[in-house]
């Protein structure tokens, strides 16, 4: 036990077991304490397996931390075999926080696996040749821990991480730890490490042999040459690296040439065929080794040349004598025997070069050059091309030719811009301008200069022509947007390149903005000069034109709806489609077109009347409805050459009115209740009478009417009617005609029965005119046994007003009791449609 306060931080403690043999399994129990009151570390306990008195290494399990107030197990298992020998080392490290205890405890050496840490198999050495990729396979028995970590450890120390474990079953498992490109260096002993908080596996030493391929010392010797051939001897009796030589090859190239070829040779002399004539090669001889990489570097080089029969070389001396725009001076070194190898020859010169443009075609051409000469100059080129010439020598016996020389001509001042490489975008404020080089620029364009000025405008207030502006840009950059331009008008530019001879003929373009929304001198949405019912007062102002004059003005009414029922605007909000009250209200929209005005009515602000029940330029201006809110929009059209603008604003909101009874109809409706109060009181005293001399009636005229929707005779029954009940019913029915405000546009009417009383039930059905009898009045008659009601809401002047029809008992005038509404006016009464039929039972 080490109490960590006692002891220097990074003092170390040892416990050495001695040398042990394994003939057979070996597993180390031991039981270990790290404990700190405040959950510092006391410090850091570790193992290490030494292996035949080696370097110590890795440890190759360790623990740290505080881990509670108690003892833990730990094992090792060692799979090193004899004759090799392992020596335990227990090592304790005091942290710097000098705090708490380390113990050790329990260590058992057991002569069975085991059963927390897995045992490694064998590991055999590898073998591999310089610069290429070994790989060990520790192969491992036991249950390995999902925390385990499984490395490769050198017995320098160094330890390399698994690149994959793969489970064989479920105690068999194989870690897999590859190297990369293996040299001298890296040959040593290796082992397998397992290392989990219950335990640690360690594996035997293996070796990783790295062998070198190798390489003769001497060069191969020339035996003999000719125009086409080479006979060589190999001379590989020394060599550098390691054998076993399996195969011999020579590689060979020429001296100056890019290309390499390899022949294998199985004897000590080997012969090269197919060779150039008075060409320099250099050849090498390649030895293998057994295994991948084997193949060693090439060794000392031989360089031999053919013998020559056709022209040694080409030409010589390529250069230029004098570089215009569009001709090339060239001149080269004159020629002698010792090149041409033959006194007949000729010598020619071959150029080419691309005319550009679309169809990008080489112009290709040689001229034969007289005996003796050795300068030329090429006519008719283009400017700034890349001219490629070489020169040809040709005798009998064979053909050369010189490597191709780049000439460039020199720069002239560019072609025109050519107008068709124009586009453009045009916006309201602004333009998108985009241009190719020109086709031919006959040098490098060192900046492009662009002019613009405006020539027209439709807008009166931009002055034309404008000032000129000239911007410059760089060779790469071929657009430019051009902004704070004016709406509606037309700009002229011009385009045109420039190299370093000057600038080059310009293009020119006319471009025109689009023109802008119209634009308003309101602040924020004003009050209206007055409201009453069914009109607002706003005031208008005209608006401002934006490239183009004001064409119209519109007043726009929406009916304020919820939101999910307003109309859904097509990406703006203003009105695009002119809509009159009549084609807005068959459509089912909320808004429509209440007035259009022309733009020279509009030269000031002045009042506007929505509602004013006039028409202007075909849109009618409707009453508005009380009952109904309403956003009032102004806007402002701009036409120009087929495009419009559009800009609306809110100038007014019109609320609902809360009490939407006219004051007349209350004064009529006041008048009307107490007239009706004034019948109720006389006729139903009648009516009562009336009723009895009815029922009498009905009892003998039974078997004078038959009708065919009547099939049995009716029983019918005494039945008193109170006062009190009469005219609850009749008091309702009139309140319910009165309060049903929906019938103000539908001109909806309401048939309402007026025998609703107990005892009552109905007997007849509704019937247009004619289905019963037909007074010379133009009334209806139903049969004596029927009583028939007819309440109608009608609209008159604004008003509701009721008609009622009684006229089994009409005698010249409505009857008393029967006239729920005393209002009937005789205007009225074609309107009357339908009737009501209801039998009385006694």
């Amino acid at each position: 036990m080490v109490n960590a306060s006692q002891h220097a931080p990074g003092q170390r403690a040892h416990i050495i077991f001695q040398s042990l043999s394994e003939n057979d399994t070996h597993c180390v129990q031991f039981s270990y304490f790290l404990y700190s009151r405040d959950g510092h570390s006391p410090g850091t306990l570790g193992v290490y397996v030494r292996v035949n008195g080696g370097p110590l290494g890795s440890a190759v399990w360790n623990m740290t931390g505080s881990h509670g107030r108690q003892w833990h197990q730990a094992e090792l298992a060692v799979s090193t075999f004899w004759p090799n020998e392992y020596q335990v080392l227990f090592e304790a490290v005091i942290s710097p926080d000098q705090r708490g205890y380390m113990g050790l405890d329990d260590i058992l050496l057991l002569s069975y696996p085991c059963a927390k840490a897995p045992h490694f198999s064998r590991l055999g050495d590898v073998e591999v040749n310089a610069g290429q990729n070994a790989s060990f396979q520790c192969m491992a028995a036991g249950r390995a821990a999902e925390a385990e970590r499984f490395l490769l450890q050198r017995q320098s120390g160094v330890l390399v991480p698994a690149a994959g474990v793969r489970h064989i079953s479920h105690r068999r498992f194989l870690a897999t730890f590859p190297l990369a490109a293996v040299g001298r260096a890296e040959q040593d002993l290796y082992r397998c490490v397992s290392q989990a908080p219950r335990g640690a596996g360690v594996s035997n030493f293996a070796e990783l042999i790295v062998k070198e391929p190798p390489t003769p010392i001497a060069p191969p010797q020339l035996l003999r040459a000719g125009p086409t051939y080479l006979i060589i001897q190999l001379n590989t009796n020394s060599i550098i690296g390691d054998g076993p030589i399996v195969r011999k090859e020579i590689e060979y190239r020429m001296a100056r040439g890019p290309w390499a070829e390899v022949h294998a040779v199985n004897l000590q002399t080997y012969k090269l065929w197919h060779l150039d004539p008075d060409t320099e090669y250099e050849i090498s001889v390649l030895l293998t080794r057994p295994g991948d990489g084997g193949t060693g570097r090439p060794g000392p080089p031989l360089l031999s040349r053919t013998k020559c029969a056709e022209p040694m070389r080409a030409p010589k001396g390529l250069a230029f004598a004098e570089i215009q725009a569009r001709q090339l001076t060239l001149q080269w070194e004159p020629l002698g025997y010792n090149v041409t190898r033959c006194h007949t020859y000729t010598v020619s010169l071959c150029y080419r070069y691309t005319l550009g443009g679309s169809h990008n075609q080489t112009i290709r051409e040689c001229v034969k050059m007289e005996r003796g000469v050795s300068r030329y100059t090429i006519k008719n080129l283009l400017p700034y091309r890349n001219i490629h010439v070489r020169l040809v020598l040709t005798n009998p016996e064979g053909r050369k030719e010189g490597k191709e020389v780049t000439f460039q001509t020199d720069e002239d001042v560019p072609g025109g811009i050519a107008a068709e490489s124009l586009t453009f975008t045009p916006l309201e404020d602004m333009i998108f301008l985009k241009w190719e080089e020109p086709q031919e620029p006959n040098g490098l364009i060192t900046q492009y200069e662009i002019s613009y000025q405006s020539i027209e405008s439709s807008d009166p207030a931009v002055n034309v022509p404008g000032p000129r502006r000239t911007i410059s840009k760089l060779r790469n950059e071929t657009y430019h947007v051009f902004s704070n331009l004016h709406p509606g008008t037309t700009y002229l530019f011009s385009v045109r390149a420039r190299t370093g001879k000057g600038f080059g003929q310009a293009a020119l373009t006319e471009i025109t903005t689009n023109i802008s929304a119209p634009s308003f001198d309101y602040a924020d949405m004003p009050s209206p000069l007055g409201e009453s019912e069914n009109t607002i007062t706003v005031l208008l102002r005209p608006a401002q034109g934006r490239g183009a004059p004001i064409s119209v003005y519109q007043v726009v009414v929406e009916e304020e709806r919820p939101r999910r029922l307003r109309r859904e605007p097509a990406g703006q909000d203003c009105f695009l489609v002119p809509l009159t009250f009549e084609a807005a209200l068959a459509r089912g929209l909320v808004h429509y077109f209440g007035a259009e005005l022309a733009a020279s009515s509009l030269p000031e602000a002045m009042p506007f009347t929505v509602g004013d029940n006039q028409t202007y330029r075909g849109f009618w201006n409707p009453p508005l409805e009380p009952r109904k809110a309403y956003l009032i929009y102004f806007q402002a059209a701009s036409h120009l050459k087929g495009e419009t603008r559009l800009n609306c604003i809110r100038i007014a909101r019109k609320a609902a009115c809360k009490e939407s009874k006219r004051p007349l109809e209350v004064s009529q409706r006041s008048e009307e209740m107490g007239l009706i109060l004034g019948i109720c009181a006389g006729g139903l005293a009648v009516l009562i009478l009336l009723l009895g001399a009815i029922i009498v009636i009905i009892r003998k005229g039974r078997d004078r009417y038959a009708y065919s929707y009547y099939p049995k005779p009716v029983n019918m029954t005494k039945a008193t009617i109170n006062y009190r009940q009469e005219k609850t019913h009749m008091m309702s029915a009139v309140d319910r005609s009165f309060t049903d405000q929906s019938t103000l546009q539908e001109d909806e009417r309401l048939g309402l029965s007026f025998m609703d009383a107990p005892g009552y039930s109905p007997r007849g059905e509704c019937r247009p005119r004619g289905t019963t009898g037909w007074s010379p009045s133009g009334k209806i008659i139903c049969p004596r046994h029927f009583l028939h009601l007819r309440l109608s809401l009608l609209t008159y002047g604004g008003l509701q007003v009721g008609c009622c029809v009684f006229p089994d008992v009409w005698v010249g005038a409505w009857h008393p009791a029967l006239s729920l509404v005393g209002l009937v006016i005789p205007e009225l009464e074609p309107h009357c449609d339908y009737c009501s039929c209801q039998s009385l039972d006694i």
